[in-house]
């Protein structure tokens, strides 16, 4: 597991990388003319984000699942109009 110092708001990340891989990123950030960390911290939303909406996916397929199970037409409904009660808050 990487290091992390606090800093207010900030942290600081350590980690060990291939050293071809850092010396083709380094490559590509400078021909870019943009900071490593700054393209590091990108990567690092997109990831983050990415891994939010699968989490939403796996647990709105088991609730749907556990919807289309029940036999129960009013449990269905309640369902459907809580689920639809959220978009309009939204």
């Amino acid at each position: 597991m990487p290091v992390t110092e606090d800093r207010g708001k900030e942290a600081t990340l350590n980690l060990r990388v291939d050293a071809a891989l850092k010396a083709e990123f380094v490559s590509a950030v400078e021909a870019e003319e943009r900071p490593a960390a700054e393209v590091l911290r990108a990567l690092m939303r997109s990831y983050v984000e990415e891994a939010r909406r699968r989490r939403f996916a796996v647990e709105a397929r088991r609730q749907s699942q556990l919807i289309a199970a029940s036999k129960d037409e009013a449990e269905v409904m309640r369902w459907i109009q809580d689920v639809s009660s959220e978009k309009r808050r939204k």
